[in-house]
């Protein structure tokens, strides 16, 4: 069970619920570490707890069977996801990967499902929440068909910015270019030679150890 003040600081929708609401999803939760590299799950593994990333950084992803890995999206600090496989009661469609130190936050189903069938302030959360996985991924298969190496990444990072996914709004990330070639399936140099790309034209600035984003809107419609 966390604390009062560690379930507001990792879960900005925890701040919209009543005190009993509150109270429910603080004893449901509870806080996990992950080394960098580790799974904190497998595809096809069950995991019946609604997740947030606390502190680190996590791929979601998958390979396929001849062995090339896909991302589907990368998650921060602040991010919730994996509301439509509790629903559903199924196994996980895609592996999580740690690609730093990670904390996670687990909320165990019967509490999910007790706030789902309850919370008026939480389903309206899960509905925006929902509605804007199925636009990141809807565009996640339009750019990576339509635009290049570099506006991949502008949009990758775009999402890691998202005001909906992510209530914090300070534009600072501590991510490597490593790590953000992994997110959006480049290497290191190829990442490297975007940023700077992006950099150039005051989209974002390159940081010892991570970046900040000038424009969150322009990243987001580069390529256009």
């Amino acid at each position: 069970m966390v604390s009062e003040d560690t379930l507001r600081k990792i879960a900005s929708w925890s701040r919209f619920l009543t005190d009993r609401e509150f109270d429910t999803a603080r004893r449901g939760v509870i806080e996990k570490s992950y080394a960098k590299g580790g799974y904190i799950c497998h595809r096809g593994d069950r995991l019946d707890y609604w997740t947030g990333v606390s502190v680190g950084l996590i791929r979601l992803g998958t390979v396929s069977r001849g062995g090339k890995a896909v991302t589907l999206a990368g998650l921060r600090a602040g991010g919730w996801f994996g509301e439509g496989s509790i629903l559903k009661h199924e196994p996980r469609r895609y592996d999580l990967v740690a690609l730093r130190d990670t904390r996670m936050a687990l909320m165990d189903r019967a509490t999910f499902l007790w706030l789902f069938e309850n919370s008026v302030a939480f389903n309206r959360f899960l509905v925006g929440q929902l509605n804007e996985r199925l636009g990141q991924f809807i565009a996640l298969a339009e750019y990576d068909r339509m635009l290049d190496a570099t506006g991949r990444l502008a949009r990758n990072i775009s999402w890691l910015f998202n005001p909906v996914l992510y209530s914090d709004p300070v534009p600072h990330l501590e991510i490597s270019q490593e790590e953000i070639g992994l997110l959006c399936g480049l290497s290191r140099q190829a990442a490297n030679k975007s940023l700077q790309v992006l950099e150039a034209k005051k989209l974002l600035k390159l940081e010892h150890g991570g970046i900040t984003v000038l424009s969150p809107e322009k990243l987001a419609r580069y390529g256009e």
